[in-house]
């Protein structure tokens, strides 16, 4: 998904969703469902980091971590 307020509600059935739009890193869990937006690995914008994000996927088991890719 683009924007996380386009996200439906209920998520049945779905255990991870990645989204964008903000450019703002996130790791969030709600009601069952991973969130994910990586940020953003373009030119620096709001004064944000620039980041992506790692998903490991193993089964029913997701890891996540937000990677900075610049200092």
């Amino acid at each position: 998904m683009h924007d996380i307020a386009d996200v439906p509600v209920p998520l049945d059935g779905v255990d991870v969703v990645v989204t964008g739009h903000s450019h703002k890193s996130l790791i969030e869990r709600r009601d069952g469902v991973l969130l994910v937006n990586p940020g953003s690995a373009g030119p620096h914008r709001f004064k944000l980091p620039v980041t992506v994000a790692l998903l490991d996927i193993d089964g029913a088991r997701h890891d996540v971590r937000i990677v900075p890719l610049l200092a």
